[in-house]
């Protein structure tokens, strides 16, 4: 795996695992079965890592533009304000994104 977790690497891999690992049950290979639910299991890994990292940049994202927000509103600075907002938006996206189901 890169040092960056991808969630499409990571599903990827685990989709490509559990097909190793069904035709290893099929064909009673055993060693090829067993390298399925490796890789599968280091693919659901790499995507549940990713997601976790989506999920705390979004977090972020969406404490500081409620600190833009808010400061913005205080000093009067409408754009830093909206941008604050924007930025709130996006990061309340990624988490909504990311968040485990």
């Amino acid at each position: 795996m890169s040092s960056d977790p991808s969630k499409t690497t990571g599903q990827l891999h685990s989709t490509k695992g559990s097909m190793k690992e069904t035709l290893g049950t099929m064909t009673g290979q055993q060693n090829l079965q067993q390298t399925g639910k490796e890789e599968r299991a280091q693919g659901d890994a790499e995507y549940n890592q990713a997601r976790a990292q989506g999920y705390a940049e979004g977090t972020k994202d969406r404490a500081g533009g409620v600190k833009d927000s808010v400061l913005g509103s205080i000093t009067g600075d409408k754009t830093q304000q909206t941008q604050g907002n924007m930025r709130q938006d996006k990061g309340e996206a990624q988490q909504d994104v990311n968040r485990k189901l």
